[in-house]
Order: C-alpha cells, then structure tokens, then sequence
C-alpha cells in the first residue's frame, strides 16, 4: 500500500505542476483582460482541482492554503472583487508557494510558516476590503426599490434551487485515489443535501473485486450556490464518471425552464406509467416532418436531408468524444528515454540484417530484410514523434520571467511568442530552459532602454521582446529579439580588445565581432547587478548549445534592437545521414545539410587540385579533403566524389572517395578524450559493427572558409 501511495502522490504532483503552470499563464493573461471571466474560471477551475486532489492525496497544507486563494477567486468569480494588481501579484506569490509546498520532502512540511501568514493575511485583506466596501451604501442612492408587489427587487437574495445529482462513479475510480465520499461531503457544504446509494450492479459476495466500485449515487440537492458550484465538486472526475445535473425545483424561475423534465418523464420516474407504455403513446403521435409534410410546408427529400445531417453529426460526436475520453496516457520520461535506446539499438541490428541479407544475395533473405527495414522506419518515426513536444510549454514559463524583471529594472516591457506550436526534442527543451533565460535576462536589462530614455528616440514607452519558433528542414530555429538599443560594435570591441580576446589591430567581421558576446566573463555592463554584470551567463548560453549540435547567429543594428537565433537539430536520438568512405574509415554528415553529389576526376583539374574550389554550374564552392583534414593515408582514387552541403546560407564541399548512401544513423556520444574535437558531433556503429564518425558540418565548413579565404 505504502508503494500504492508514494505512485499516487506522484501522480498528483506531476498533476499539479501542471496545473500551475496553466495557473500562471491564465493569471497573466488576465492581468492584460482584466474583465476576461473565462480566464477567471480557469483560474478557479486549477485552484479547486488543485485543492480538491491535494486533500485526496494527503496533502492536506496544499488543500487548505489554496481553499482560502479558491475562496478569493470564487467571489472574483461572482463579479464580487475586481481584477486589480495587488489581487495577480499575491495570487502568484501564492502560486509560488504552492510550488513550494509540492517539492517540500514531506506533504506535512511548510518551507516559511511566516510566508504562508502573510499570504493567507493579503487574501484576507482583499475579502474584508470587499465586505467593507459592500456594508457601505452608494453616495444620493436608495439602498432598496420596492416592487408594486411590496417585495425588495435590488438586494433580494437568490432563491434556493434544488437539484437532482446522478452520480456513477467510474468502477476503477479507487484505483486513481479518488474517494467518492469526499465528493459527497463537499456537496454537503454547498446546501441541504440526500443521498441515496444505488446497489443494483452488485454481484454475488463471490464476484465482488474490493478494489472496484459498483454504487452510484442519487443526490438532491437544495443550494443557493448554482449550478457551476456541483460541477465544480466533480471537476476532477467527469472525465471518466458518468453525472447528471437536473434542475427539479427553481422557485425563482420562470414557469417553464429548459432544466425541467417533461410530463412523461414524470410519470415514469413516480412509477405511475411504464416506460414502455409511454414510448408507445408517444409513437401514436406524429412526428414533425411528417407535419410538415402534410400541411405542405417542406418536401420529403428536405426532411431526409435535415435528418441526414442530423444523424451524421451526432456519430461525429459521439465518435470524437470517444476518441477524446482515452487520448493520452501519462509516461515516465525514464521510460521513453529506455524505449528510444532500445529503438537505436533495433535500428543497429537492421542494418547488420541488410548488410547481411545484401553479401549472400539471398533473394528470400532480402526480402524479409527489406520488410523489417520498413517496420524499423516506422518504430523509429512513431517513437521519435513520442519524443517531440511543442515548445510553448517553454515559452510560456518566460512570461512570469519578463514581468518580475521588468518590475524590478523598472522598465515597461511586453513579450509575445509566435510559433508556440513548433515542436522540439524533449531532451533538447529541457535543456533549452536556461540558455533562454540568459538571452531574456541579457535583452532586458542591455537591451530595452527604460520609458524615459525610449521616447526621445521616437520610440513607445513600452519595449518588446519577441519568442519566434519555426521549423527549417531538419532544424527548428529559435529567435530571441527585441526592440532596444542594440549592440555596440565600438564598446564590445574596445572590452575584448581589454580582456585579450582580440589583438588591437585585428580586422573581424561584424558577425564575429558579435561572437565575442559569448566568450567566458564577457561583460558590457558599467556595473555589476542583480541580472547581470559578471560576465557569466553568456558563455553557458554557447556551451549549451554547442553540446546540443546547434549553433548561434547575432544580428543588430544600433538603436534599433538586437535579434539572436539558436538553430537546433530536431533530436538527439537518431537522424538521417549519408555514409560516405574514405581508406575504409566511414564518415556520416547530417542528410538534412547534403545537397547534392559529384566527381571531382584528377585527369580533368590536374592544374587545379591546389585551388580548393570546384566549378559548380558556373559557380566556385570551396571544398575540404577529409583525407587530409582526419590525416587519413592510403592511395588516392582516380575519381573522387564530392559532397556539396549547405550551412548557414553558404555551400561547401567535403571530398571522400565514395558515397555509400543513406544510413539511419543511431547518435551515440563521444568519450570525455574527444571533447575539443569541433569537427565531430558524435559517433554512430554500422551494421558489420564498425564505428563512423559524425561531422560537425558547420564547425568544418569554418575551417573550409578559412582555407578558401587564405
């Protein structure tokens, strides 16, 4: 039981993460849409499933710190509170520490005992503030306008409404933790409440499994609270329970209500009537098309096609909403990371099999090496799709980011994201959380000029910083940009010329001048602060990036802003590759920067081997001999081939002596001794057990400018 528990408290915490990150989200937005109720309900609806499951679960500090930020937001809810700033910054400090309260070593622990009263005391404040401003009546207004009836009109209450609950719980719902009692004893807060259990999908003693329900419950209930209230009780388990929600009593209500049952429905529900017998009474009567028909109004084929729609559109529901009832499951990430692994190694084997099946020229053999080939493609497309998870999950996480750091710098700042749906790597979003940070943190505090500073230039008092996700082949590119002062050639020039990065008299482009910025304890800052001004930051922003085979462009303009972009590999698992030989030494390059193949033959650019150029359709592209770029012996072949690729917008050549062709390629990382070796992202092993080196295509095509510049 105890390892029953700690998987549901698990549960619960992955749940309620979740949960918070929405929480905040939804409070920002509505920091923007005050008047936003959608937003308002969501908000509520998190803090109720938050506090609803924590009691479930045992947490019982969770349940009753978010009861009293619930309670705030269900008067915010009724119109009751305004939305005002003191009411988003204390609803996300308190969200703060909720997240505290859930990553406390015990669910009885409190990280500051004195944090939580001052919270609770703000939430408080906020309440008493309203009942305050509620007791005093309005300036030359009546407090009541009396009805010719006698009755008060302006502050009568709402009537209490009485309601019929069918509650069936889901037979599997103790598996989830969930107690269906606790469910009951909140619908009991709301109003008079009766329950009557219903037993009659009990078996025999024998067939009974103790750890499946089989009661449903009939509930009335008489609240002043509505409706949304009882939805709210079961707001964590209508996914999976069937319930019910009926209006039978509403004094207050007109004299007929789309909530009330028809007089046959009656009838049958007080036993003075059979259903059957009903059915058949009602069959006597004609239906509306058929009325229709009759008096002439519309044709049959009319009717038909009404009804076709009809028809159609129901089983499109009902069709989607089964398919929504079961569409995700939760896995542990340990378990996906194995299930790639295991994928890598499957596709390793596929290989050998085809090397295999090719060198005996079976054709049996070959034809069962080509259909598990194909199935190989499939598994790994399928479990590399598991992997990839949009990076709005990322972006949004920065929105809470650029409010308290604009706060502090006292600047007026707006963030907006665009390609949120873009997906990533998991493994490569979950480190892409800090390099992002430091470029947010960098263009705020270097970049967005403070209101004063920004008007005189002719631009608004409030800066912008845009997130912008796209796909580009095999790549998703990344771009971090802004609207401030952008950088200062002179200035960055000057500081690295100070810190020995460059010589004095060193001629560099603007783009490598830019480079610099991410060079170890590299710093513009004329002082040191809480954001930056240490020098570090940067330099973690290029080794991360680095260690995920990506790379970084600048740009800037002065005055104008500042745009960085991270270009990233899609995974870091398996990709598409080219297998090319040179001596019997195999080399993999990235299928996704490979844009065509030709000869070089010797006999034909004899005069030329020096120039390092080949003439490519009227064009010079530079090339690199991997033979001499890996110290590679052996003869040299008559007939080269040449493997023209494109990086960063610019095309350059590797010369191998054979393409073998294409290679799913499983990336397994290098030993600690072959960290410094830029021209090498990784190693992958061939089917006959032979290991191939990946290229770093865009490390060689540097070298490659380098060579053809001198």
């Amino acid at each position: 039981m105890n390892h029953m528990a700690d998987v549901q408290s698990e549960v619960y915490k992955e749940e309620a993460r979740e949960l918070l990150v929405v929480l905040e989200d939804s409070l920002l937005q509505l920091e923007r849409s005050p008047d936003d109720i959608e937003l308002v309900g969501q908000i509520f609806r998190a803090l109720h499933t938050i506090k609803g499951s924590g009691s479930m679960f045992g947490f019982d500090r969770i349940a009753a710190f978010t009861h009293e930020v619930e309670t705030t937001f269900d008067l915010v809810r009724n119109s009751e509170i305004p939305v005002s700033k003191e009411l988003i910054d204390h609803t996300l400090q308190a969200k703060d520490y909720i997240k505290l309260l859930l990553e406390a070593p015990s669910p009885d622990e409190a990280p500051c005992e004195q944090d939580l009263k001052t919270l609770i005391g703000s939430f408080n404040k906020l309440v008493s503030d309203h009942k305050e401003a509620k007791t005093q009546p309005p300036p030359n207004t009546s407090t009541t306008i009396t009805s010719a009836q006698g009755a008060s009109s302006s502050n009568t209450p709402a009537g209490l409404v009485t309601y019929r609950i069918r509650f069936c719980p889901a037979s599997d719902i103790f598996l989830t933790g969930t107690n269906p009692l606790f469910l009951l004893d909140e619908l009991q807060i709301l109003g008079e409440c009766k329950a009557v259990a219903q037993t009659n999908a009990l078996s025999s003693l024998e067939e009974i499994n103790p750890e499946l329900c089989y009661v449903a419950w009939d509930i009335v209930l008489t609240t002043d609270k509505g409706i949304d209230a009882i939805r709210d009780v079961f707001i964590f388990v209508e996914d999976t329970s069937a319930i019910h929600i009926e209006t039978v009593d509403n004094p207050g209500g007109a004299a007929v209500e789309e909530g009330y049952k028809k007089v046959g429905e009656i009838l049958v529900e007080r036993g003075d009537v059979k259903a059957e017998e009903l059915k058949e009474a009602l069959g006597e009567q004609k239906r509306i098309g058929d009325i229709l028909i009759d008096k002439g109004i519309v044709t049959g084929d009319r009717i038909a096609s009404a009804l076709a729609e009809q028809e159609q559109v129901k089983e499109a529901r009902e069709k989607k909403a089964k398919e929504e009832a079961a569409s995700s499951i939760r896995v542990a990430a340990a378990k996906l990371d194995k299930l790639v692994d295991l994928v890598g190694e499957l596709v390793t084997v596929q290989a050998h099999l085809a090397q295999k099946a090719n060198s005996q020229a079976d054709p049996e053999l070959v034809l069962i090496s080509e259909e598990v080939e194909r199935l190989t493609g499939e598994l790994r497309d399928n479990t590399m799709s598991i992997r990839m998870v949009p990076i709005g999950s990322t972006f949004g996480r920065f929105s809470r980011l650029v409010r308290d750091l604009s706060k502090e710098l006292g600047k007026e700042i707006e963030m907006t994201t665009e390609g949120a749906e873009t997906e990533l790597d998991k493994t490569v979003i979950e480190r892409l959380n800090d390099p992002l940070v430091h470029l947010i943190r960098n263009s705020i505090d270097h970049g967005i000029e403070p209101p004063g500073a920004r008007e005189p230039l002719g631009k608004t008092r409030k800066g912008l910083i845009q997130l912008t996700a796209r796909h580009a082949g095999a790549q998703v590119h990344i771009e971090i940009t802004d609207d401030g002062a952008g950088l200062d050639s002179a200035r960055i020039r000057e500081k690295a010329i100070e810190k020995g990065l460059i010589p004095p008299d060193a001629e560099i482009t603007e783009k490598e001048l830019f480079g610099l910025i991410f060079a170890p304890g590299f710093s513009t800052a004329e002082k040191v602060s809480n954001v930056s001004g240490r020098g570090v930051g940067m330099d973690v922003v290029k080794r991360t990036i680095d260690a995920l085979r990506g790379h970084i462009e600048v740009e800037s303009e002065q005055g104008m802003g500042t745009t960085i972009t991270l270009k990233l590999p899609l995974t870091l698992a398996i990709i598409e590759g080219l297998l090319v030989e040179v001596n019997k030494d195999y080399y993999v390059l990235p299928l996704s920067s490979v844009e065509e193949c030709i000869e070089l033959d010797h006999s034909k650019n004899a005069r030329r081997q020096d120039s390092r150029f080949v003439n490519l359709r009227g064009h010079l592209v530079p090339y690199i001999r991997l033979r001499e770029q890996f110290g590679v012996r052996g003869d040299i072949p008559d007939v080269e081939q040449i493997v023209v690729t494109g990086s960063e917008g610019n095309k350059i050549g590797f010369v191998v002596d054979q393409v073998i062709g294409e290679h799913q390629t499983v990336i397994k990382t290098l030993s600690r001794v072959y960290k410094d070796v830029d021209s090498v992202s990784g190693a992958t092993i061939l089917g006959d057990g032979t290991v191939a080196l990946i290229l770093d295509i865009s490390k060689l095509s540097q070298v490659g400018r380098c060579e053809g510049n001198a």
